[in-house]
């Protein structure tokens, strides 16, 4: 199954699948295929995986939209299974690999596809699984998920020759901690500025202006 559709550095398309369903879902197909094999590495053995649009959109270009609309027909297909479950809800999936193995061996005019039961895997130590592993740790914790994208978003900037990420540049971290202090800003940040101190030094000039002409 990975050997055909995906890898740790690529996402790999089967020529014959992306005709039957589609490019895009293709596309997606192969990403959560690579997923499901990261967190199967992370001891994963129910089938279900989570993931957010966020990120599906960051590894495949794929906005929130099309990736409805992929999921649609994967579904149609009987490929894909999605639930959303925990609080905040999540998006989880699971992969159907018999189904795709017998579209693949309706597909191909080569000897039948098998699963590999072992399911290896290869992980290479690239900034792409880095990023992978950062996601996994920052999607365990129990926030709202925009606040979950907004610092995977941040953190996750790469440097200039594309070897490190931000998180990766500080002398301590603890996603943890990092992660409170980052979603008790993000309500401060969210909260109106209804407080008069509060205004710029702009503001406080044109009250002042319109002040004094009222005097005049």
């Amino acid at each position: 199954m990975k050997s055909l559709l995906s890898s740790t550095a690529f996402i790999v398309l089967n020529k014959e699948l992306a005709r039957k369903v589609g490019l895009n879902e293709a596309v997606l197909l192969a990403d959560l295929i690579s997923k499901e094999e990261y967190f199967i590495s992370k001891g994963m053995t129910d089938g279900w995986f989570f993931n957010t649009e966020a990120n599906i959109e960051a590894d495949t270009t794929l906005n929130p939209y099309h990736q409805r609309k992929c999921l649609k027909t994967l579904k149609t297909h009987q490929i894909i299974e999605t639930k959303r479950k925990g609080i905040p809800a999540k998006q989880y999936f699971k992969i159907n690999e018999e189904q795709v193995l017998q579209i693949l061996n309706n597909l191909l005019v080569k000897k039948p596809t098998t699963i590999n039961k072992n399911k290896e895997i290869i992980i290479n130590n690239n900034i792409s699984n880095r990023r992978n592993d950062f996601v996994f740790e920052v999607l365990t914790f129990d926030y709202e998920e925009s606040i979950l994208n907004g610092f995977v978003d941040y953190w996750t900037e790469p440097n200039k020759s594309n070897t490190k990420m931000k998180f990766e540049m500080n002398n301590t971290w603890k996603t943890e901690l990092r992660l409170k202090t980052w979603a008790a800003n993000q309500k401060k940040w969210d909260k109106p500025k209804s407080n008069p101190k509060s205004m710029s030094k702009l503001d406080a000039q044109i009250n002042v202006w319109q002040a004094a002409k009222k005097l005049l």
